[in-house]
This record gives C-alpha cells, sequence and structure tokens, in this order.
C-alpha cells in the first residue's frame, strides 16, 4: 500500500505542476486539458486499487512529459518513450522501431515552413540503452544535454524537494541539430541598409557635447553598443542582436519615460481629454505605472550590451509617428536614439511569411517581427496581442515584453 500511496502522491504532484505551466502564449491550453485528463485518470485508477499488488503506472511518463514543458526552450513534445532501454532500433513485424520514429519527427518538424524548430529535443526518462545512444550520435548528430542545468523542485508541507533527482536520476536527453539552422543569414542576405550612427566606436558622451538628452536617456542608451554593417556576421552567432520594433521606439522617447510623468498628472483633466482624447485613461495608467516603476530600469536591464536594429517599416512608421505627435524633447530624442541603431532591409524569415496573413497576424508585424527572426534578435515589444496570435498559430517566437508607452507632446 506504500508503494500505491506513494504513486498517488506523485499523481498529484504532477497535477499540480501542470497547473503552474506557463500560460496559452508556450503551452496551448488543449495541451494542459490531455495532461490533465492522463493525470487524473492515473490517480483515479490507483485509488480504485485496495489491495498491496504489483503496480504497473504510467506516473514516470506523465513526469518526463510535464519536465519537458516546464523547460524555457521547448514549446511541444512530439513523443517520450516509457521503457527506451527495450525499444528497438529498427523495429519488427509488430512494430515500428525507434529510428523510424525519429525520422518521421524529424520530418514533421521541417515539413512546414511556418513551424520548422531549430532542434527536436528526445527526453529518455529512464535512460537509453548504449546501442540505441549510438547510433542517434552517429546517424543524426545527437548531443546529450547536462540535467543538472534543468534541475526543478516541488514544494511540499516540510520543505522543497528535488524531483529531478528522484524521478529523473537515470533520464537523458538528447538534441538533434536541424540543417536550416546551421545556415546563418549574412548582412548581404538580410539587406543591411545603414547604420544611422555611422562613426565606430563614437561614444554617446561624444555625441552629447552638443545636445543634452538628459540622465536616464542618456544613461539608458550609453548601455547600448554601437554596431556597424561589418560586425552584423559576426554577431549572428554571438546572440548581441536585439530587435525594436515601434512600440519599443516610442516608449524609450515617451515623454512619460522621460520625467513628464508627474506632469501629466498634474494636468487638469479637461486639459488631458482635450489633448489625448479617447486615450486619456490609457496616457494617466502609464504616468501612474512609470511613477510607481520607472520604464528606463526595465529596459536598461534588456538593451544592456546589446547592438539595436530596427527594419525600413520601422524606421518609417517611428519617424511619422514622431513627426506627427511627438514634441520637441521627443524628437531630439528620437534623433539620438536612432543614430545608436542600424537599419537593415524588411527582410522577414521564411517561417514568418509562411504563416497566413489575418486580422490578427497583420502583415506589417509578420514584416517587422519576422525580421527580427530572420536575424535571429529577439524583438522588443508592446504588441502582445501579435505574439499571442504567432503563438496560437503554433510557433514558437523570441520576443522580449515591454510595458507600452505613449508620445505625448513632450
Amino acid at each position: 500500500m506504500e508503494e500505491i500511496e506513494a504513486l498517488k502522491q506523485r499523481c498529484k504532484g504532477v497535477i499540480k505542476r501542470i497547473e503552474k505551466l506557463p500560460s496559452s502564449t508556450k503551452i496551448p491550453e488543449s495541451c494542459k486539458k490531455t495532461l490533465f485528463k492522463l493525470a487524473n485518470s492515473e490517480l483515479n485508477y490507483l485509488s480504485r486499487l485496495s489491495s498491496p499488488i504489483p503496480v504497473s503506472s504510467n506516473i514516470g511518463h506523465l513526469e518526463s512529459v510535464v519536465y519537458i514543458l516546464q523547460q524555457p526552450f521547448i514549446t511541444g513534445v512530439s513523443r517520450v518513450y516509457r521503457n527506451p532501454r527495450y525499444v528497438s532500433w529498427d523495429g519488427s513485424d509488430k512494430g515500428k522501431g525507434l529510428k523510424l520514429r525519429v525520422e518521421e519527427v524529424l520530418a514533421a518538424a521541417v515539413s512546414s515552413p511556418s513551424l520548422k524548430p531549430c532542434s527536436v529535443v528526445l527526453f529518455f526518462s529512464n535512460g537509453v540503452g548504449e546501442f540505441v545512444n549510438n547510433h542517434l550520435i552517429g546517424e543524426y548528430g545527437a548531443a546529450e544535454f547536462n540535467l543538472s542545468d534543468f534541475e526543478f523542485f516541488e514544494e511540499v508541507e516540510d520543505g522543497w524537494v528535488n524531483v529531478l533527482s528522484r524521478s529523473f536520476r537515470d533520464a537523458c536527453m538528447l538534441e538533434i541539430k536541424l540543417n536550416f539552422c546551421g545556415s546563418a543569414a549574412s548582412s548581404s542576405e538580410c539587406g543591411v541598409k545603414h547604420t544611422i550612427g555611422d562613426v565606430p566606436g563614437f561614444t554617446l558622451q561624444e555625441k552629447n557635447k552638443k545636445v543634452s538628452l538628459g540622465g536616464a536617456f542618456g544613461s539608458l542608451l550609453s548601455q547600448m553598443k554601437f554596431c556597424c554593417e561589418v560586425e552584423l556576421d559576426h554577431l549572428l552567432n554571438e546572440g548581441n542582436l536585439i530587435n525594436f520594433d515601434t512600440t519599443a521606439l516610442i516608449a524609450l522617447v515617451s515623454g512619460i519615460s522621460n520625467g513628464c510623468a508627474e506632469k501629466l498628472l498634474a494636468t487638469p483633466d479637461i486639459d488631458l481629454r482635450q489633448r489625448f482624447k479617447g486615450n486619456t485613461q490609457f496616457v494617466i495608467a502609464q504616468a501612474l505605472s512609470e511613477i510607481q516603476t520607472p520604464i528606463d530600469k526595465e529596459l536598461g536591464g534588456v538593451i544592456a550590451g546589446k547592438k539595436g536594429i530596427i527594419c525600413e517599416s520601422v524606421l518609417s512608421e517611428f519617424k511619422e509617428l514622431v513627426s506627427m505627435c511627438g514634441g520637441p524633447n521627443e524628437k531630439l530624442r528620437a534623433d539620438e536614439l536612432l543614430k545608436c541603431l542600424m537599419v537593415v532591409h524588411d527582410s522577414p524569415s521564411v517561417r514568418m511569411v509562411g504563416l497566413p496573413t489575418t486580422r490578427k497576424l497583420a502583415l506589417k508585424n509578420k514584416v517587422v517581427f519576422g525580421t527580427g527572426d530572420h536575424w535571429r534578435a529577439p524583438t522588443l515589444t508592446a504588441n502582445m496581442a501579435f505574439v499571442r496570435a504567432v503563438s496560437q498559430a503554433g510557433m514558437s517566437l523570441c520576443t522580449i515584453e515591454h510595458r507600452p508607452r505613449a508620445l505625448t507632446g513632450d
């Protein structure tokens, strides 16, 4: 009975971890419902057992699936095998071997331009035999993950328990890189247009001899690195690029982000409504948010040490918005911000282009986010509606969320 009780507790633990899985931007609700159904079915089965008979349970399989879904680099699981030490590599008359199943998974991974992942991860919760392991490495170039880097813990009444060391002490996780991810984009392929601040090594302090940008804004830009065309091919392999969409640029130069929040809140309500029309409450909420948590601190940790890129569409839209709605200080900050960035041609990735263009997946957003994807740069954005729409279409996308800010005429 002790064995049954232990299995029941493991089931309850799995159900709790399913509840804590990330939101729909990573794990679809349909996936969660399936896992809940399987876990509850297993718990009901164990609860019906009344005698200490040998028990065959699927809980280890479910723990493996949930464990994989908790990893930050995973957006889905193709298949998890039980008792992999006894899986046949070549198969038999009774069923497929692991080799054929792996080939089916790899074929599915590259079948849709929109859903191409960079790698396929195979997770063996009970380890894998040497024969199978050697074939995965030799035939598919699989590389082993160090599982110690991905430990997670389960909270219980008397403290914290290392779930991985208990449930997956014999686990093995292998990654198979897919061929189409090996060809890095080059500056000529992506179409580097120009660097707006085209003097390499030109520091913000040197620029500010002529223009005063203000403490927070100047400090924020000084944390960024400047880039020139000859550097970009090298940077693709270093992860030093960050793609700015229009919302991110507006947030950086907005008067709200640069000392005007309290002044806005002190403005009579009638004046605010004449100025911002139907967006008044939106602007007030942003000002209150800024006073509570200044956005420069949030963005500083994101862009520090990074080299920024924007595509031509973003440059055009940003300039137009600042020209129409920006005040003199916001226009000044916009000019200085653009000097720090590299402008690249609109060059959305193949997989982004492959997504259908709909109201939620607007073409202009596909171009902006797709260009970041093409350059393998996360896109800094407040446009989470588009990010959710991409996720719901089944595609993972590297983005960094920031709080929105509006131009105020500062």
